[in-house]
C-alpha cells in the first residue's frame, strides 16, 4: 500500500480533471423517507420520495489526497494491489481479498482488528453487476450507508452486541469503512463522487428506511446544499481503493458520516467499457 503524494492545491484553483457533476439527492419532506431496496424487489429499488439533480463542482482529489484524512473528510484514495485475479470469484473475496483489505486497513488506521461483513458489486452496464443476492447497477442517489442509529445496529450484527458492548464500555472506539475498487481499469464512465463530511451539516442527513426482504435498515440521503465540497478520483485504477467512513462511534467533531454516489461525466462515452466496481464492508474496533 502506498499512500499518494501530491502537492497541495488551494481550494479555489481549478484544473482539468476539475468537473461539473450532477448529481441526485432527496428532497426532503414531512414523513420519513423509505425504499424498497433491491435485494426485495429484485431489480431497481423502488423509492418513496423525491428527489432532485444538482449540478455541483466535484475538484479532483490525486492534488490533495496526501492531505485527506478520514477523521476530517471522511474518505481517503490508496493504491493498493490485490493478489485476486477475478474479483467476481465469490471465494477469493471471502478468503484471499478480505485478509487483505484487513491487513491494509491495520495499516492506514492502526486499528486493532478489521471485521469484513458485506460485499457488492456494481455495473453501469444495462444489466448490472452480478451477486449472489441479484444484479447491482450503481448508486446514483447521494447517501450515507449508516445512520447514529443504524451503525451501532449493524455493528452488533457484525461484531456480536457483546463485543459492541465491552468495546465501547472501555473506552475503545468503533468505526465502519467502506473499501470501494473498480473490478477493470481505469474507470471512464459514471465515477463515484464524495463528498467532503466537514461540509454537510447534520440537518442535510436524512434518515431514510431501507426495506430488506427479512429486515428494515436505515441510512441517510442528503440534500442538496450550496456549502458542500465534492471530490472524485480521475480514472481511477484496479489497483486503487477508495476508504470511506460510514459512521463512527465518537461524536467528538470528527467525521462521521460520508455522503457519496455515482454521477454521470458531462463528456462520458456511452462507448467505454462499463464502470464495474466492488465496495467491501467493515468495522474497525479500537481498543481502549
Amino acid at each position: 500500500m502506498t499512500r499518494y503524494q501530491t502537492p497541495a492545491s488551494p481550494s479555489g484553483t481549478t484544473n482539468a480533471n476539475d468537473v461539473r457533476g450532477a448529481l441526485t439527492f432527496i428532497v426532503p419532506q414531512e414523513t420519513k423517507p423509505r425504499f424498497e431496496s433491491a435485494a426485495l424487489t429484485g431489480g431497481e429499488p423502488r423509492v418513496h420520495f423525491r428527489t432532485e439533480v444538482r449540478r455541483v463542482d466535484v475538484r479532483d482529489m490525486r492534488r490533495v489526497a496526501d492531505l485527506l484524512s478520514l477523521d476530517r473528510e471522511g474518505f481517503l484514495l490508496v493504491r493498493h494491489e490485490t493478489a485476486v485475479a477475478d474479483l467476481y470469484d465469490d471465494e477469493a473475496i471471502a478468503g484471499v481479498y478480505d485478509r487483505e483489505l484487513q491487513a491494509l486497513l491495520t495499516e492506514v488506521t492502526g486499528a486493532d482488528r478489521v471485521a469484513v461483513f458485506d460485499h457488492t458489486r456494481r455495473s453501469d452496464s444495462a444489466a448490472g453487476a452480478a451477486n449472489p443476492d441479484g444484479f447491482r447497477g450503481p448508486a446514483s442517489r447521494v447517501h450515507v450507508d449508516y445512520t447514529v442509529d443504524s451503525g451501532p445496529k449493524r455493528a452488533a450484527d457484525a461484531l456480536g452486541a457483546e463485543e459492541v458492548d465491552r468495546v465501547l464500555s472501555s473506552g475503545g472506539r468503533i468505526v465502519q469503512v467502506n473499501v470501494w475498487r473498480p473490478i477493470r481499469g481505469p474507470v471512464l464512465r459514471t465515477p463515484i463522487a464524495l463528498a467532503d463530511a466537514g461540509s454537510v451539516g447534520p440537518d442535510e442527513l436524512i434518515a431514510t428506511d431501507q426495506v430488506f426482504p427479512d429486515r428494515v435498515g436505515e441510512i441517510y440521503q442528503l440534500a442538496y446544499a450550496p456549502d458542500q465540497r465534492w471530490y472524485w478520483a480521475p480514472r481511477m485504477e484496479r489497483d486503487e481503493v477508495l476508504l470511506i467512513k460510514g459512521w463512527d462511534s465518537l461524536d467528538d467533531g470528527r467525521a462521521r458520516f460520508t455522503p457519496h454516489g455515482a454521477f454521470q461525466l458531462d463528456e462520458q462515452d456511452s462507448d467505454a467499457p462499463p464502470r464495474e466496481s466492488i465496495e467491501v464492508r467493515t468495522y474497525l474496533v479500537f481498543e481502549g
